[in-house]
């Protein structure tokens, strides 16, 4: 058992640490503050090939496995939790449809710009009365000839209203339950009856876009049909196990950067003609802080494993993802608490990584359905 990362892991930890520090954790207030979606700094991301680490080279990619993509999700969701959703949405879940389930002309016209970093992806599955529970979705796609056209909306989609491609998924056989949905590669610059309804006001999650989506009887001809038709659903579950991975990567991302600060608050601060870290009480908050942290980084490493090695992982990612979610807010939670009454204002970051924090407890499978999941995979 080695747990140590490869020569070319920590080539990738290294240089995408040192991008974080000098590009990203500068400009995270800002960010935070504007919510604005960060163009340039993506644009920068691209050129390093952060937008398309997982990719095989052939396609634009980085052709990085996806335990080192994780690595880097964590680095860059350190400096800025709305940062690393943008990536995680654009790559954990609108490129990997497209590279899983896409065929030869669609990863090479549609994957490529994605990986490349000279598009954004999006990934539209939830809806008003659908979220958890997909099968209840609305939104159609009715055979219109030599394609579909798509009716309905969906809400909470990550980079919505930025994409250049959103995965969709509707059903095209209402009456066939799981096995009625398909999806479908729209493009928002070409296709009539695309709408950006709104982007939402969020507690945390700033810079990245969430936006209420609307599809005015979009047509879509067949060949953006990803997969055979009613194989949707399950793909979106296969594409979600994987992505889970790095929603964890991103809470560890988030709880290092909380005990980084609270640390070096700590160590700074003085009360009673001493710094705080001296006191028992904050050397056992710090110890456990650190304790879970490296707990959740081992969940996290241990399911990407398991999926670079083809292995079942479906458990392995709901625990990293469920465990490196509460931790993080629980990380960031004390270390505002380390902070005491500085911790709640604006002056430090340790308020913006609790709000961001919060976020990983919900998107991508919330922890009652992620303990679902994991009962199933046990009492199977």
């Amino acid at each position: 058992m080695d747990f140590a990362l490869s020569a070319e892991q920590q080539q990738i930890e290294e240089m995408v640490s040192e991008f974080v520090d000098e590009e990203i954790v500068p400009r995270a207030a800002e960010i935070d503050e504007t919510d604005e979606f960060p163009a340039d700094l993506l644009d920068e991301m691209a050129e390093l090939g952060l937008l398309g680490m997982p990719f095989p080279e052939e396609y634009g990619g980085a052709g990085l496995d996806y335990h080192s993509y994780a690595i880097g999700l964590e680095h860059i969701s350190r400096g800025s939790g709305g940062v690393g959703t943008i990536v995680a949405a654009h790559t954990s879940l609108a490129g990997n449809m497209v590279y899983a389930f896409g065929d030869e002309r669609q990863k090479e016209t549609y994957l490529e710009p994605l990986a490349l970093g000279e598009e954004i992806g999006a990934f539209a599955l939830s809806e008003p009365q659908a979220g958890s529970d997909v099968p209840a979705m609305d939104t159609t796609a009715e055979r219109d000839g030599d394609g579909y056209l798509i009716d309905g909306g969906k809400l909470w989609t990550s980079n919505g209203s930025v994409a250049d491609t959103v995965i969709v998924f509707a059903k095209t056989d209402p009456d066939a339950g799981n096995e009625g949905i398909s999806s479908f590669l729209v493009r928002p610059e070409e296709d009539d009856g695309f709408v950006v309804e709104n982007t939402e006001h969020k507690l945390g999650d700033k810079g990245c876009p969430t936006a209420e989506l609307r599809f005015d009887d979009v047509y879509v001809p067949e060949e953006r049909r990803l997969g055979e038709e009613g194989r949707g659903f399950v793909h979106a579950l296969k594409t979600l196990n994987g992505g889970r991975i790095t929603i964890a990567a991103r809470g560890v991302g988030i709880a290092r950067a909380a005990l980084d600060e609270a640390v070096a608050y700590a160590t700074d601060r003085e009360q009673f003609d001493q710094p705080v870290a001296e006191f028992q009480s904050i050397q056992h908050k710090i110890a456990d802080m650190d304790t879970k942290l490296q707990a959740a980084k081992l969940l996290m490493h241990k399911a990407a494993d398991l999926k670079i090695r083809g292995e079942d992982f479906v458990k392995e990612a709901a625990q990293a993802k469920l465990y490196a979610s509460e931790v993080s807010r629980e990380v960031a939670n004390e270390a505002i608490q380390i902070h005491g009454g500085y911790g709640y204002t604006s002056d430090f970051p340790v308020e913006r990584y609790y709000r961001d924090a919060k976020l990983n407890e919900i998107y991508e499978g919330t922890s009652e359905i992620l303990r679902n999941t994991i009962a199933d995979q046990v009492l199977e």
